[in-house]
């Protein structure tokens, strides 16, 4: 799993129900890329985390000029 800073990670419901946690990179402390992340839910709240196979990282769009 590699990611980069402004990317999303989304870690799938383990259960019927269970909706899909998304945060957002806020820092990569791996090498070249790899877990952990420092992530940032939508309530402000940040932490640590190294995702398990339940996760995905969707690749932040690049926008012109940046």
């Amino acid at each position: 799993m590699h990611a980069s800073k402004g990317d999303r990670l989304v870690v799938h419901g383990r259960t019927v129900g269970q909706q899909d946690h998304v945060v957002e990179i806020v820092e990569v402390l791996g090498s070249k890329g790899s877990p952990p992340y420092r992530v940032r839910a939508e309530n402000g709240h940040e932490t640590i985390m190294s995702p398990g196979p339940d996760s995905v990282v969707e690749h932040r769009k690049a926008t012109d000029g940046v």
